[in-house]
């Protein structure tokens, strides 16, 4: 009974390690430098895999210690990894969170024990103790997507209508807000001018958000718009903000049948959606270099470990409620066939065999 007892323990325990495994990544590090907490969304979409990889290849190489952890889209995850890198005693915590609304409590446990925070892609709301915001231009990222479908139907000069529908980001997270509103800056003149036309009626992030960007969603929303609103018409463009939107939304369209798909926008330059736009699928996505992002956010916890501030070049824009957080806003790229090789390839983010 004994012997039963002892292995069904160390089976429990294994199971344990392993899936602890799968969430955290203890990055190494001298520890030297200082000791930084990475807390990260989620594993499922690959930019933010690159971005935890990013940040701990840099901060290694100045000499930090780092624990990377990813929550799985799962709030109390999220809070409950970020109390573990207080415990573990972490100098500076670098967050991209799941819910920028839900992590109040535990910041303010760890500004108790002087633990200084950088808002990591998206902003924390709610909190005063955010010291910094590394992220890109998002309104901007809106903006390069409404451009690109106004000039890919020519709206300046085609009187249309064009059929269009609009998709949104998570609601919890900040950033969709920009990107939906930066889009709609552009093409809201042409909906407002009858040359675009949102035949299902639906506008605004309480209509058009998908909670935690997710690809399922998108594909079974797609799948009720197709089926409600285009039985006799076809959609022409799809303002999508996300990559993994838009593969939802290609599913939907292909599986109904479409032989030539509508424009379909994105973001973060995925694999999956940069083979798709070299296959002549989905049309374009916004590239958001991580490297660049992840060498900005080591930038930050330097100046701040060294009592010192960190360069910023926006402070008026993100108010997360309780201040207006210094950032710095990085230019996203946008990125079609047309010049994916320039800033895919020969910028050695994936090869061009990972892309065929």
């Amino acid at each position: 009974m004994k012997k039963m007892l002892l292995i069904i323990i160390s089976v429990l325990f294994l199971a344990v390690m392993t899936a602890c495994g799968d969430k955290e990544s203890a990055g190494g590090g001298s520890g030297e430098a200082g000791f930084v907490g990475i807390a990260m969304p989620t594993k499922s979409s690959e930019r933010w895999v690159h971005d935890g990889e990013n940040m701990v290849k840099e901060f290694k190489s100045l000499g930090y210690k780092t624990v990377l952890q990813y929550a799985e889209d799962v709030v109390e995850n999220q809070v409950s990894q970020i109390e573990n890198m207080i415990t573990q005693g972490v100098d500076v915590l670098v967050i991209a969170s799941i819910d920028g609304e839900a992590l109040t409590d535990v910041l303010n446990k760890a500004h108790d024990e002087g633990i200084e925070v950088i808002a990591y892609d998206r902003l924390i709301k709610g909190s005063e103790y955010v010291s910094y915001y590394a992220t890109f231009d998002n309104f901007q990222v809106g903006v390069l997507q409404g451009t690109y479908i106004a000039d890919a139907l020519d709206l300046e000069n085609e009187a249309g209508p064009f059929n269009i529908e609009l998709f949104g980001g998570s609601p919890d997270d900040n950033n969709a807000y920009f990107f939906y509103d930066g889009a709609l800056s552009v093409l809201q003149p042409y909906i407002d001018e009858g040359k675009l036309v949102v035949k299902s009626g639906q506008m605004g992030m309480d209509k058009v958000s998908t909670m935690r960007w997710d690809a399922a969603l998108a594909q079974a929303r797609m799948d009720n718009l197709l089926s409600t609103y285009y039985t006799d018409e076809e959609v022409d463009a799809v303002l999508s903000p996300f990559d993994g939107i838009s593969i939802g939304v290609i599913s939907a369209l292909k599986n109904i049948g479409y032989k030539e798909l509508p424009i379909v926008t994105g973001q973060d330059a995925e694999l999956a959606s940069v083979k798709s736009i070299v296959a002549g699928e989905q049309t374009a996505t916004v590239f958001k270099d991580t490297r660049e992002l992840a060498k900005k956010a080591v930038e930050m916890v330097n100046a701040v470990l060294k009592g010192e501030e960190a360069e910023v070049n926006d402070t008026e824009t993100y108010d997360n409620g309780k201040k207006v957080v210094p950032s710095y806003l990085l230019e996203p790229i946008l990125v079609d066939i047309n010049n994916y090789e320039e800033i895919i390839i020969d910028g050695g983010y994936y090869t061009e065999e990972e892309v065929k």
